[in-house]
């Protein structure tokens, strides 16, 4: 999920997804006047008309403080803020607060999904306090440097390649941020639900249930076995069969053991393959774990 989301940001960030700059657009410097700037723009637009939007633009563009918040908050608040005026730049930050907080807010919606213990499990719900205070610090630096940019900079630039096109770089750098930190906190959840990092050991209660649980397991088996075994030996005919079997079976391996490949093989490999020494020092050895050692009584005198 957070791998798609980042993707999506990504995607976003790219220029064909950027509201358009009518000064880029146009090749024009920021104190073209009004009629030139808009015939250009019509000259360029299908069918040469302008659209609603350019429309508001053209009503808005009566002065140098609107270009500039212009740069500063991006076509869409300039045009359509019913209340906003030039005289009161504070106005277009009010309106365009929730343009910007929405990707936050939904990127928060995201990460909450990702983290919940119900959907994703334990391990990714430790990451949840975090994702939601970097989600929180990211919304908040980015509200802070768009409210505090001093965006009379720009009124000194006479040429377009020195204007600070704020509003596009802001929207750039704030899908690229969203993006790394949802990559961010996939990354921590993969690493932590493998195992990866950040494993943390069961508790000792768990660990002796585990445990408990596994001999549990096996003495049921090994129940079982026995059982299977009383009844097979108590049956007659159950028990004549396991004799035939293996009267069978070692009539068979006999005559295999005499073949004349067979002998040559095996002394091949006893000879040359197999250190006989070390299988018995294995064996002996096993035999010693498995079987309780028998401690001589020592009497008392």
């Amino acid at each position: 999920m957070l791998c798609s989301i980042a993707l999506t940001f990504f995607a976003l960030s790219l220029p064909f997804f950027a509201p358009e700059n009518l000064f880029t657009l146009t090749s024009s410097r920021l104190q073209i006047p009004t009629d030139v700037l808009f015939n250009r723009l019509l000259s360029i637009r299908p069918n040469q008309t302008l659209t609603q939007s350019d429309a508001a633009l053209r009503h808005k563009f009566v002065n140098l403080e609107s270009r500039l918040l212009y740069l500063q908050f991006g076509p869409d608040v300039l045009a359509s803020c019913p209340f906003c005026f030039s005289e009161e730049p504070k106005t277009y930050l009010y309106y365009a607060l929730p343009s910007i907080a929405a990707p936050h807010l939904l990127n928060l919606v995201v990460l909450s999904l990702a983290t919940s213990a119900t959907i994703a499990g334990k391990e990714a719900a430790r990451w949840r306090t975090s994702a939601a205070v970097a989600a929180a610090v990211a919304a908040g630096l980015d509200i802070y440097i768009t409210s505090t940019y001093n965006y009379g900079a720009n009124a000194r630039a006479t040429r377009l390649s020195e204007l600070d096109l704020f509003f596009w770089s802001s929207r750039v750098l704030r899908l690229l941020a969203l993006a790394v930190l949802d990559l961010g906190i996939a990354a921590l959840i993969y690493v932590s639900v493998t195992n990866r990092l950040f494993a943390s050991p069961p508790d000792p209660a768990s660990r002796v249930e585990a445990v408990t649980r596994q001999v549990l397991a096996t003495k049921s088996r090994l129940s079982a076995v026995g059982i299977v075994k009383n009844t097979s030996l108590r049956d007659e005919d159950l028990r004549a069969r396991t004799a035939a079997y293996w009267m069978h079976e070692g009539h068979v391996m006999r005559e295999v053991m005499e073949q004349r490949e067979v002998v040559e093989g095996v002394n091949d490999a006893l000879a040359n393959r197999i250190n006989i020494q070390e299988i018995s020092r294995d064996a002996e050895t096993y035999a010693l774990n498995m079987l309780p050692r028998l401690v001589p009584e020592t009497t008392v005198g």
